[in-house]
């Protein structure tokens, strides 16, 4: 998940939800304004970034009393801006309006970073109190500019003269996203339409967060506390663990399972007690569907209701269609039919992996059962070891997280050229003692890129899943900006003294959020609104630096055993790369399941709609296998109903991995592979540095020569390779 970019002066709030990855835009950017402060600002949300390093968040001085008062305050300034801006006598330029714009906003943009801190990583219900209270507000400001009537007729005007006589390449994109932003906004809809637009937003923004809080009150309220005859199967670091979790919460000589992705696949995966995988998957899985104070189905309801409504307001047959126009698939047709090439092989080999877990379960269970969704991960693991003698367990002795943080420099070094030396204890703040913080720097000339922030670990108030965030964004137009980003995970806490010993799946996502870093590190755009993303295209970049983990050299140099400090021996590496595509029927189908009902969900008509009942008989008419649920069920599926990022987006980790898998051939067939110069060069050059400065379609063709095809994803899963025709 990332939170990244703008959007052309307006701010597009969007909560966040488990990874990976969230496009947030925040206010406008952070570039000099044209407002003069008639006097010293004392809010220190507010306030100019000083210190080293171009300026750093004042994450030692956040408190939640400013909060309110600082929003506000922001909201009018930047408001101000776009009026001065929409008033203008003189004729509408790129200048005195699209450079204006993004110029506009930078008090804003430093609170959103400090709410986006709270909203995310330090939550307490009096945040969430404000929160609420702040979301309608948020909603009408946004409004307020992207229904200005002469500030679009502004853009509308610089936008006709360069489809006449084209900018420069990058002014003439800028032009381009912020048109169309406001277009897709409804800013040509007649006066009664925008009133009732702005009611719609108004509304959506309460169910957002109220959607977003309910999760986050399940993931705290449900925790299943072990005794110590209750440990059989579970890793020593996962015991330890525990017990300092439950230790936390006032429960000393127990062992909790905290109900968060983290907690629930480890126990899943390595507990011997049946009933006690049903409990932790029955609380992890009924997140926000337990028909209380925090159940989110009326919220979908509602949500889907007002989305359908708004965007018929401009003529569109469904929100879907709306919403796809400006992504690499542009219809919903495209998407669909992307997942149903894929989904056929993915049901096939689901019925392979029962087939075989049932056979264990039938040789080695006291028991006669039936594999259930809470014996999926368990049982996967006893035939992983049966068939490939790979144990999960003993890879993670080879995966420390202080190893693995090297590791993901070391790509970086590689790849990017870039270094990272940790910055001195205490001189830059931040929001919580677990955050360590690094500089980045070019190997070469020593030129600052920025800082990099880490927060590894899960705990109460922070939300779950893993993500990346920039709190700056590199821009050029106004004086060079550094960048400044930030990789949060939820990585269990171990006991004082212990290490961090991770599974190989959240490896792959620690060095996936470390690329939506690099995407924001490697920026060499010139305006902020070339910082922003396409939704099916930014995950691409992260799922790709994700294949640098299983490579030769980070192998040898970086996992070592934890304790003898030994390399991974080649006997355990070719047991994991032979078992790659192991349990891909599993991991593609759980996804895939999410990303069609996200699809579906915003395809039906709304009216009536009860979700679980539409959940269930959508999952049967697509032949969903009952041992498996979806990756997130809909009443805590965040990514599509806490905010619109991922709505009828959640495929875009299918699309986006078209390419990564067609990416990687590139690099696995050149003559130095993954570490071969030329084709890294290309990988930066056109995949990395242009953010949104040019089309993606334009850019993939740039890095590879030719449109991605879905054989080499086909080919990675371990699936049948379509006919010759296939292609995305």
């Amino acid at each position: 998940m990332i939170t990244a970019g703008k959007k052309s002066g307006l701010v597009a709030l969007l909560a966040l939800a488990s990874c990976t990855s969230v496009q947030k835009q925040q206010g406008s950017q952070q570039t000099t304004t044209a407002m003069e402060q008639p006097q010293t600002e004392t809010n220190p949300l507010l306030k100019e970034w000083t210190g080293p390093y171009g300026g750093v968040p004042a994450f030692d001085k956040m408190n939640l009393a400013d909060l309110k008062p600082a929003m506000e305050k922001a909201m009018a300034l930047n408001l101000a801006e776009i009026e001065a801006i929409a008033n203008k006598t003189e004729p509408a330029t790129f200048v005195n309006t699209i450079e204006a714009m993004e110029r506009a906003g930078k008090e804003l943009n430093r609170v959103f970073t400090y709410y986006g801190i709270w909203s995310s990583n330090v939550s307490t219900p009096a945040f969430r109190e404000i929160q609420a209270e702040l979301a309608p507000k948020i909603s009408e400001f946004n409004s307020k500019i992207s229904q200005n009537e002469k500030l679009f007729q502004r853009i509308k005007t610089v936008y006709e003269n360069a489809q006449k006589n084209p900018l420069p390449a990058d002014q003439q994109r800028v032009v381009q996203l912020v048109y169309e932003g406001f277009a897709m906004e409804g800013a040509d809809l007649s006066p009664e339409k925008k009133q009732r637009y702005a009611e719609i937003n108004k509304e959506l923004s309460s169910l957002y967060t109220s959607f977003s809080n309910n999760i986050l009150a399940d993931e705290e309220k449900y925790v299943v506390y072990l005794t110590k005859d209750q440990l059989g199967g579970l890793p020593e670091s996962f015991v330890k663990a525990a017990a300092k979790a439950a230790a936390d919460r006032g429960q000393e000589g127990k062992y909790a399972v905290t109900n968060t992705r983290s907690s629930m696949d480890q126990f899943l995966t390595y507990s011997d007690e049946r009933a006690l995988r049903e409990k932790v998957w029955k609380n992890y899985y009924s997140r926000a569907d337990n028909g209380d104070e925090n159940d989110n189905n009326e919220n979908i309801t509602k949500i889907l209701k007002l989305r359908n409504e708004r965007v018929k307001l401009m003529g569109y047959d469904n929100y879907a269609q709306w919403r796809l126009q400006n992504r690499m698939a542009k219809t919903p047709e495209a998407a669909m039919e992307l997942m149903q090439a894929v989904w056929p092989a993915a049901l096939a080999r689901v019925k392979e992996e029962v087939a075989d877990m049932q056979k264990v379960a039938n040789k080695t269970s006291k028991t006669k059962i039936t594999i259930e969704p809470w014996d999926y991960r368990y049982y996967a693991e006893k035939v992983r070891q049966q068939k490939y003698d790979l144990n999960s367990d003993e890879v993670k002795q080879y995966l420390e997280l202080g190893n693995l943080t090297d590791a993901i420099f070391f790509t970086a070094g590689e790849l990017f050229n870039f270094k990272f030396t940790p910055v001195p204890e205490g001189s830059v703040p931040v929001f919580h003692e677990d955050v360590k913080v690094w500089e980045v720097t070019d190997k070469t000339t020593g030129e600052h890129i920025g800082l990099w922030y880490l927060d590894p670990f899960a705990r109460q108030g922070k939300r779950s899943g893993a993500w990346a965030t920039t709190y700056r964004a590199h821009t050029t137009f106004d004086g060079k900006e550094t960048v400044l980003s930030s990789n949060n995970s939820n990585f269990v806490k171990p006991a004082p003294g212990e290490p961090v010993l991770v599974s190989w799946d959240d490896a792959e996502t620690f060095f996936h959020e470390f690329g939506h870093a690099l995407h924001f590190l490697a920026s060499n755009v010139k305006y902020p609104t070339l910082n922003s993303g396409v939704r099916d295209y930014t995950e691409f970049q992260s799922q790709l630096l994700e294949r640098w983990l299983a490579t030769d050299k980070v192998i040898n140099n970086y996992l070592k055993h934890y304790k003898t400090g030994e390399p991974m021996p080649k006997e355990l590496v070719a047991k994991i790369k032979k078992a790659s595509t192991f349990n891909q029927g599993f991991a593609t189908t759980e996804f895939l399941a999410s990303a069609l009902m996200d699809m579906h969900f915003h395809l039906a008509d709304p009216n009536g709609l009860d979700p679980d009942k539409f959940e269930r008989e959508t999952l049967s008419k697509l032949g969903m296998p009952k041992e498996i649920v979806m990756r997130h069920r809909s009443p805590h599926f965040g990514h599509v109903f806490s905010g619109e990022g991922y709505a009828t987006g959640y495929y875009g980790y299918l699309w986006a991995d078209v390419l990564t898998s067609d990416a990687a051939e590139a690099f696995a067939e050149a003559p130095g592979g993954f570490y071969d110069p030329e084709v890294a060069a290309k990988l930066v050059k056109y995949l990395f540095a242009p953010r949104n400065s040019m089309d993606p379609a334009d850019a993939y063709r740039q890095f590879r020569g030719r449109d991605a095809k879905i054989d080499a994803l086909m080919r990675d899963r371990g699936f049948p390779v379509p006919g010759p025709q296939s292609k995305k």
